[in-house]
């Protein structure tokens, strides 16, 4: 307790800018966690992802605050001025999150094309996002995040809000212009990685498709879709556990160039 009250103290003789800078740094991290994949899913708990905040803000607020103080009218704010630092804060914050956010919907995207090219978009899957996916995407959804978890995502988010005041100074809006080239570029990039991530399986039901054509016209009489039904689930399957490992390490290396510039362009 002693402790407890001697860091008060300190911080109560540092005056109010250590607290405003706390704040400020709450709600960038705050308005990236309630975004950013495996802390920002629907399945995670609100008071979770408070503590999830609090405990990110704890982190990046030391070392970030040298250039929290030198917000723009910080020093002496008045309640409208802090008030416009905060909303500037927390837009930066939820800009950083939409940008890894795209990353984990790209992989969601991915899996929806690879269940419809595939024929088997009609089996759903269940909590991992609050609209109905695909059984194949719920997959690769949750073995990503299990990925990205132990390769450390929480450190690397923490890396990303202390680099991202580098980009996006403390208090100051984002230049509106930028931002929409910005968010432009990452959108093109989701549906890029998206194409790209599915690309396997829309190969391999072409490929599909032509032999059961080829067969039909050889053999009219035969029932193809009852052969060719259990053929291409069999092979879906298979190409899942052959081709998902690599594609799995392909969006980690994309989830940490996005985080590594979370304002930058599309990685």
């Amino acid at each position: 307790m002693d402790q407890i009250y001697a860091l008060l103290e300190q911080l109560a003789a540092a005056g109010e800018t250590p607290i405003h800078a706390a704040m400020l740094v709450f709600a960038r991290v705050g308005g990236a966690a309630f975004l950013i994949p495996g802390f920002g899913n629907h399945m995670v708990p609100p008071r979770v992802r408070l503590v999830v905040a609090l405990a990110l803000t704890a982190v990046v607020w030391p070392a970030a605050y040298p250039a929290v103080q030198a917000a723009p009218g910080l020093e002496g704010a008045n309640t409208a001025t802090f008030v416009r630092l905060l909303t500037a804060e927390a837009l930066i914050g939820v800009l950083i999150g939409i940008g890894a956010r795209l990353i984990i919907m790209a992989l969601q995207l991915a899996g929806s094309i690879a269940a419809q090219s595939t024929s088997i978009a009609q089996i759903f899957g269940a909590g991992v996002t609050p609209d109905p996916m695909p059984a194949i995407g719920n997959v690769l959804v949750v073995a990503a995040l299990a990925l990205a978890f132990s390769q450390g995502l929480h450190i690397k988010v923490a890396i990303a809000l202390i680099r991202s005041y580098e980009v996006a100074p403390a208090g100051i809006f984002p230049a509106p212009d930028q931002v929409a080239q910005w968010g432009v570029e990452r959108v093109a990039g989701a549906f890029a990685l998206a194409f790209g991530l599915a690309a396997p399986f829309v190969a391999a039901a072409f490929a599909y498709n032509v032999a059961l054509g080829a067969i039909n016209r050889a053999m009219p009489s035969l029932m193809v879709a009852f052969v060719g039904a259990p053929a291409i689930t069999a092979g879906t399957l298979l190409l899942l556990v052959l081709a998902g490992p690599p594609l799995l390490l392909h969006w980690t290396d994309k989830l940490d160039m996005a985080l590594a510039d979370p304002m930058g362009p599309s990685p």
